[in-house]
């Protein structure tokens, strides 16, 4: 029997999810798998490798913990990622599981760029159900290699980690067994590996034959996660940066576009509003690496596009810029677009500068505590290290938080 309400989800790295509440009960439908979103800047080359992560996370009440730790690490995951060489480009996904006879049995959200969006969702989510036992682990993770819209580069890292407290329903008819899907998994080059949370020793023999048949690693952390979820004195200031340089992003395009951008503007300032200083901290420490930069900017940012050359602004139809643009004579607009963008560069500047000041105080802080070895961020980290490194992407010494 689990324990209800101590612990949910970790992912991070990851990231997004479906908005869900408790209480919904909203009907239960196969995800295709989306077309994959155009990016902002051409298209990557060898040099950029591509890291695709998916968290399969338990949401039953005995996760409802770990969820809380998932809000306030999934971008100290980002960063330590962000920070390989060389740069990679970074996509998170979701498969948030609970079983037969719940609110619902999965949630699938796709492989995404757009953190943000992620992370809103994540601070959505709530632990309910459960309280019987094994899960549906088996449908989880074959929606994990079959829904998700994996990168067909075979030089990417493609990993799972499967998340959770409960051992799968082995009795349900008509379902594909993880041995199968692990089988798969392999043959498409993606790693899985299995984090329990809590000791329940029913839970412990699948766990581990799941990460050995998915040619990962078998991690177990107390109920809650043992995330580290540290502060520091540079949070608040970090933050409000933060949100000012948000505020210099400018969008073009047509209204679908516009539309789109006007999506992740409400994700951005949702977390604003709900996330912690320290959590925002992150998010910024994240945006200001090369691999951040794709998250912060999303698709059609105008300055981005017309400083890096991409973009002639007297090429853009007036109804395609920006509303506060659309009146100002073309001098204007050029100005405009010329102090926008030095604002941004005297933002990134103090960010990136407090952030290696955030990075030396945690350091000395977690040493003072006497390592974080023990840690979910370490365990996950160490994972993330070796399996990568096969890909040629090495991460630096130790993990950020």
């Amino acid at each position: 029997m689990k324990t209800t309400l101590v612990a949910v989800t970790l992912l991070m790295l990851t990231g997004a999810a479906v908005a869900f509440h408790p209480g919904a009960n909203p009907p239960v439908r196969p995800v295709a798998p989306p077309t994959p979103i155009p990016l902002p800047t051409p298209v990557p080359t060898a040099q950029a490798p591509r890291v695709d992560a998916v968290f399969v996370l338990d949401t039953t009440g005995s996760m409802g913990g770990l969820i809380e730790a998932a809000k306030e690490k999934i971008w100290s995951i980002a960063t330590t990622m962000s920070q390989a060489q060389p740069a990679p480009i970074l996509r998170l996904g979701l498969v948030a599981y609970r079983d037969r006879g719940d609110d619902y049995v999965t949630r699938v959200v796709d492989l995404s760029e757009d953190l943000d969006s992620v992370y809103a969702t994540l601070m959505d989510f709530a632990a309910g159900g459960g309280g019987d036992g094994p899960e549906s682990v088996n449908q989880a993770l074959h929606e994990a290699v079959h829904q998700i819209s994996w990168t067909q580069d075979s030089d990417a890292y493609k990993v799972v980690f499967l998340v959770g407290d409960a051992p799968p329903h082995m009795d349900y008819p008509n379902e594909v067994r993880y041995p199968a899907t692990l089988a798969e998994a392999t043959r498409r080059g993606i790693v899985v590996n299995t984090i329990q949370c809590g000791d329940w020793v029913m839970t412990t023999q699948p766990w581990q034959q799941i990460a050995q048949l998915g040619g990962g690693r078998f991690f177990e952390v107390g109920q809650a996660g043992s995330a580290l979820a540290m502060a520091s004195p540079y949070d608040d200031k970090i933050a409000s940066l933060s949100a000012d340089l948000d505020a210099t992003r400018l969008y073009f395009g047509d209204k679908q576009a516009k539309l789109k951008m006007l999506e992740k503007e409400a994700a951005t300032a949702k977390l604003h509003a709900f996330a912690s200083p320290a959590s925002r901290a992150r998010r910024a420490t994240f945006n200001a690496s090369e691999t951040g930069e794709r998250n912060l900017l999303g698709e059609s940012e105008l300055v981005d596009a017309i400083e890096s050359g991409r973009v002639d602004l007297e090429e853009i139809d007036s109804e395609e810029l920006p509303e506060t643009m659309q009146a100002m004579a073309p001098a204007e607009q050029r100005a405009f677009v010329k102090e926008t963008a030095d604002r941004r560069a005297e933002l990134a500047g103090q960010i990136e500068q407090l952030a290696r000041q955030r990075a030396d105080y945690l350091k000395k802080k977690v040493e003072a505590a006497g390592g974080a070895e023990d840690s979910l961020d370490h365990k996950i980290y160490s994972a993330v290290r070796e399996q990568a490194e096969g890909k040629g992407i090495v991460l630096e010494d130790a993990p950020a938080y």
